[in-house]
């Protein structure tokens, strides 16, 4: 024993070389020990964790425009327009009879607008009329007022309420989710019924439910604003210039604060309906997706507003003059002819503007890959 002792050499310092290698494997089970404990108290708020963030802008440091400034190269804002109109009517034999089936459901969960209530906004318009324009309004332009009061008023719906809010809002997430199957199977070239896409195109709904919510939380500084402008309109707060002038500032401020988080939360209400995506993992993917790009899609929602709004007048208007020509008869008084066309016109809206959305992110996406 005391040969093999004596056989054990020291270092430099003097050290044995026995010592030596015992602190290092003591210190060898501290460190695993101090990285288990770490992920030990990491995993409570793992969820938190952005492996993949990109983050362009450092804090107290300049940003340059070459640092933030990411390409996408996706078609025009025309083509673009065009091309979600000819997508749903090449596939019209799986949107018409989606179309039909939100009507339907909207109908019997919600309830469509009143006839007497439509009724009663012609009654005022010509009162209007007589009083103001001496009964000279064109009926163009009466129209035009009727399809603008009934859509101002929320006259889109017959009931109002909580019950019927909730209705609207999953009877949208279903023509959400089911525009996005279809579309997602008929551009990758399969065969695919609407019966497919309403069976299996509610996987993920809850979790489009809670991405839903968390657009609605993000439209909190609109929802203050609206509320700070009926407020300041009751008060004449409005009446001082500057007054005036400070809730301009105001409301743009407001109005940019949720336009920078809605803007990727539409993207995210697209990317959580692939299979096996999470609402947060959805959030943060669309969130470094539109980094450095919100500013372009927003110009694409303002001109898919303009786009619906040309739309609607186009196909509404003659339809309400068809129904002012028609109600000059006796026997067609009572026949809901507006609200049912305001129903079908709400719901195809819906699928254009789910196909709008849906094809700016598959371009981005293939961008991306590329």
């Amino acid at each position: 024993m005391a040969k093999k002792a004596s056989k054990v050499g020291k270092n430099r310092k003097g050290v044995s070389l026995t010592r030596v290698a015992r602190s290092r494997r003591h210190g060898a089970r501290a460190l695993i020990l101090g990285r288990n404990l770490r992920n030990v108290l990491k995993t409570p708020f793992r969820f938190l964790n952005r492996p993949t963030k990109i983050n362009p802008h450092k804090s107290f440091r300049r940003s340059y425009r070459e640092d933030y400034k990411r390409e996408l190269e996706v078609p025009g804002i025309m083509y673009h327009t065009f091309a979600s109109f000819k997508v749903i009517f090449k596939n019209w034999k799986l949107f018409l009879p989606l179309i039909i089936l939100s009507v339907l459901l909207s109908a019997l969960f919600i309830g469509i607008m009143d006839e007497s209530s439509y009724v009663r906004f012609q009654d005022i318009l010509d009162q209007t009329s007589e009083e103001f324009a001496e009964g000279n309004i064109g009926n163009v332009a009466k129209a035009g007022l009727l399809l603008i009061s009934t859509i101002t008023t929320g006259g889109l719906s017959g009931e109002s309420g909580e019950v019927a809010t909730v209705f609207g809002v999953i009877i949208f997430l279903i023509i959400w989710l089911v525009t996005i199957f279809l579309l997602r199977h008929r551009l990758a070239g399969h065969k695919v019924k609407l019966r497919d896409g309403l069976y299996n195109a509610m996987t993920p709904l809850i979790s489009t439910f809670v991405v839903f919510a968390v657009a609605i939380v993000q439209c909190i500084p609109i929802f203050i604003l609206i509320i700070t402008l009926s407020a300041a309109i009751q008060t004449e707060f409005l009446t001082t210039p500057f007054y005036a002038l400070l809730f301009f500032i105001f409301a743009v401020l407001m109005i940019l604060i949720s336009g920078y988080l809605l803007s990727s939360s539409l993207i995210a209400l697209i990317a959580v309906s692939a299979p096996g995506l999470y609402p947060v993992k959805a959030l943060h993917t669309a969130s470094d997706l539109m980094m450095g790009r919100r500013i372009r899609f927003i110009i694409r929602l303002i001109a898919l507003l303009i786009v619906l709004l040309i739309v609607w007048v186009i196909v509404m208007v003659p339809l309400i003059l068809f129904d002012l020509w028609m109600k000059t008869f006796e026997w067609t008084h009572g026949i809901p002819f507006i609200p049912i066309c305001l129903s079908i016109m709400t719901c195809f809206t819906g699928v254009y503007l789910t196909t709008y959305l849906y094809l700016y992110y598959r371009w981005m996406l293939g961008y991306e890959e590329k």
